[in-house]
């Protein structure tokens, strides 16, 4: 018999309301109703699901204050995390809400119904105090923290859910097991003792076999529960993974592994977090949960160093173990020894024995770089379906953002390059000059600030998803604020490369240049708002390049351009 649920009883609020679903759904087109964030729509699938047992709704200012405070909810039940609706000021007046009303909650993708929520209560809370409780620190280096601050909206509703029904889902539909399916797949094979691994990486040969050791010792089974909500910003996407998943899960012995996934939005909050992913765990039927060192920690702080502790998740968990009912597995470090082909716990290494590792950062170099990634450290299915995703920068795109004066030669470097990259071939190479961008994307928009950070909003979206697809980019736009500018880089950076270049031609030169008299108009007052005359440009602080044409040719600019990306990769494996 699998492990019980925490709290005694699985809160399956699908299976629950399914009666009255007809009545629920005619129900919830006469009410108001809050369309969900992705971590709220996150948080609300597991609730209903039964995988945040004993929750059955989002909780009220009582059990938010014990659960911060205490890592309790008002009922004495061991909780770690606050689970929250998070709504503004702007919400509660326009959809009058209060205590004792009725809002659908609709999933953001396709404005389905999902629940019905009867609110409790609704508290404005003290962010600085959650963060430094939940977080450890209230510290924005901290995702979570930032986004408490920056994204989480000004008030916090209390109360319990109805379910209409459970969000659709159309990848890998298969392994998106709720904890009562997983629960019957234990049963059906009569796993009664099952180690679950959590994961948000890609699974190399070490993880197989440390749970596969794991297991063994324990006489248990595996689950390979990895997270397909949203993790720490920078991961490699969850479909990417979930291929890897499947390919290693044909590595195990026979009748060992499964693999289901877990559509948790993580908050990186280390201890707390590894407390709250063993009661999940405990949720779906797990006996065993494994542990790693600094489980769930989002790296440095402000000052460069740890959130956590590297055992700081492992101690939290352990000091709860005769309540949650769950073992603490830790994470057993392995070490490969090339003479034997073999891995073995890091602290069983004989004396003298030569050892070989590949460091994360390490593998990236090679996975960037095309390098030889050796079988003895990941399976070469495993290699294979990573490239596929993450080719050397030889086959990845870039964007060149050209940002200066007008009439700074921005425009003519821009043309030059594009015929030289053309020259070089490889990729496919566009253009997207300010001109063609305010014509053909935002010609509806002015010249304030407001309307000039939207503009450069647009031209980021668009070279961004230019570069995903692997395309050299060029843009040049005035662009003269750093914030818009950063966010271009961040938009950018998500698929390719994004180098600044800024074309620091001086102010005087410039209007020398402007064959079309348009600085001599400004001054004139005939236009306002011009960058230069009587609106600034703020200097770029962190160009990949800065050039001056008014000091060294267009050839000799579009020569060190193209250096810089041959120096970084793009031209040809390295």
């Amino acid at each position: 018999m699998s492990n019980p649920p925490h709290g005694g009883i699985l809160k399956d609020l699908v299976a629950r309301d399914q009666p009255i679903r007809e009545q629920l759904l005619q129900e919830s087109s006469t009410l108001e109703s809050i369309i969900l964030t992705d971590r709220q729509l996150c948080d609300l699938e597991l609730i209903i699901s039964g995988g945040f047992s004993p929750l059955e709704g989002f909780l009220s200012e009582q059990d938010y204050n014990s659960v911060v405070e205490n890592l309790r909810l008002v009922s004495g039940t061991i909780w770690s995390m606050p689970i929250n609706l998070d709504v503004s000021q702007e919400d509660i007046d326009n959809l009058s809400l209060k205590p004792g009303q009725r809002v659908t909650l609709r999933d953001p993708r396709n404005d389905m119904p999902i629940a019905i929520l009867t609110i409790q209560d609704i508290y404005r809370p003290d962010k600085v105090k959650e963060a430094k409780l939940v977080f450890g620190d209230d510290d924005v280096a901290h995702p979570s923290v930032k986004y408490l601050h920056q994204n989480v909206k000004e008030f916090y509703v209390g109360g319990t859910l109805q379910a209409i029904q459970a969000p659709v889902h159309y990848d890998y539909v298969a392994y998106r097991n709720t904890p009562a399916e997983i629960r019957a797949y234990f049963q059906k094979l009569n796993w009664t003792r099952v180690v679950a691994f959590q994961t948000r990486n890609p699974m190399h040969r070490a993880h197989r076999e440390l749970t596969v050791r794991a297991a063994r010792s324990r006489q248990a089974n595996v689950l390979i529960n990895p997270v397909v909500g949203l993790t720490k910003p920078g991961d490699i996407d969850h479909f990417t993974r979930v291929r890897v998943y499947e390919a290693i899960i044909r590595r195990y012995p026979t009748g060992m592994a499964a693999l289901s996934l877990l559509p948790l939005a993580m908050r990186m909050a280390g201890p707390r977090e590894a407390l709250w992913h063993a009661i999940i765990r405990k949720n779906h039927g797990c006996s065993h949960f494994i542990i790693g060192r600094d489980h769930a920690g989002p790296g440095k702080n402000s000052a460069g160093k740890d959130f956590y502790g590297p055992y700081d998740a492992q101690h939290l968990v352990e000091k709860y173990k005769e309540e949650l009912h769950i073992e603490v597995v830790p994470f057993q470090q392995v070490t490969y020894l090339p003479d034997s082909d073999e891995y073995v716990p890091s602290d069983e290494v004989p004396a003298g024995a030569k050892t070989l590792n590949i460091s994360g950062t390490e593998l990236r170099r090679r996975l960037r770089t095309g390098a030889h990634i050796p079988e003895w450290f990941s399976y070469p299915e495993v290699v294979t379906l990573l490239r596929q995703s993450h080719p050397p920068r030889s086959k990845q795109g870039f964007t060149i953002f050209l940002t200066g004066y007008h009439a700074s030669k921005k425009e003519h470097i821009a043309r030059a390059l594009q015929v030289s990259l053309n020259q070089q071939g490889g990729r496919s190479i566009s253009l997207l000059l300010g001109e063609t961008i305010r014509g053909k994307l935002s010609s509806e928009l002015g010249f304030s600030k407001r309307e000039r950070d939207i503009n450069i909003n647009r031209l980021g979206f668009v070279a961004a998803e230019l570069t995903k697809a692997g395309a050299g980019v060029i843009v040049a736009p005035i662009a003269p604020y750093e914030e818009a500018r950063q966010q271009a880089r961040q938009e950018v950076e998500k698929n390719g490369g994004f180098f600044l270049v800024h074309v620091a031609t001086p102010l005087e030169q410039c209007i020398a240049w402007d064959r079309d008299g348009v600085y001599e108009r400004a001054k004139k007052g005939e236009i306002t708002g011009f960058t230069g005359i009587d609106d600034p440009y703020e200097v770029p602080k962190n160009a990949e390049l800065v050039v001056d044409p008014s000091t060294e040719s267009v050839a000799q600019i579009v020569r060190r351009i193209v250096l810089v990306l041959d120096q970084q990769g793009y031209f040809g494996d390295v």
